[in-house]
């Protein structure tokens, strides 16, 4: 606080006898009132219900704890202290971040040709089996991989439409998105570019 609002606290309390203030009158910025948080919660549960009604949702969260998933990721959080905060494991977690096409740029840390095995997947013929034995990797890392390329193509094919929803609720209520960035320069553009390449061969097939 500055000079002046010190000033004045100093006299209120001199003149109460109280040692305290209300939290309201300390509350630093940036922070919400429980109507404010209220309001963001509300917005960000709309369009978490919207994607679960244009998705089909492999994560077993409910809305509420994904609105809470949703906060914690644009916080700052790793998927690790998500899972301690909402109580359920870490593969619980990034199942439901991808639901929610939150990418990080560790979910493209692969070791085989992401490109190559992007490919694969938008040409829908291949199990994960198939791409573990394409790619020398194992199922499960297979699997995994897909989810994550899954989750690119649908958050492109619908502009991040989603992401911005939530990422609009934050900035307008003041609260910081610090990982914006970080969700926009993942796979997803890479990703975007080999699917569009692929889209132009079709055309050019034709």
């Amino acid at each position: 606080m500055d000079e002046k609002t010190e000033h004045l606290r100093d006299i209120f309390m001199d003149v109460s006898d109280e040692g305290s203030v209300t939290e309201s009158q300390t509350a630093g910025r940036g922070s919400l009132t429980d109507a404010d948080e209220a309001t963001v919660r509300a917005r960000l549960g709309e369009t978490v219900a919207r994607m679960r009604e244009r998705y089909e949702f492999r994560t077993d969260l409910d809305d509420e704890a994904l609105v809470t998933l949703v906060r914690e990721f644009y916080g700052g959080s790793s998927d690790g202290a998500m899972a301690d905060e909402l109580g359920v494991d870490e593969a619980a977690v990034v199942e439901a971040r991808l639901d929610l096409h939150l990418l990080r740029e560790a979910d493209d840390d692969v070791t085989f040709d992401a490109a190559a095995f992007r490919k694969r997947v938008v040409e829908g013929d291949a199990t994960d089996d198939d791409l573990a034995a394409a790619f020398d990797t194992d199922a499960e890392t297979a699997a995994r991989y897909r989810r994550v390329v899954e989750a690119q193509q649908a958050a492109r094919q619908v502009s991040r439409r989603f992401t911005s929803a939530f990422e609009d609720a934050l900035a307008e209520a003041g609260l910081a998105t610090q990982l914006t960035a970080a969700t926009r320069e993942t796979g997803l553009d890479e990703a975007t570019e080999d699917i569009d390449s692929l889209d132009s061969d079709a055309d050019v097939s034709m």
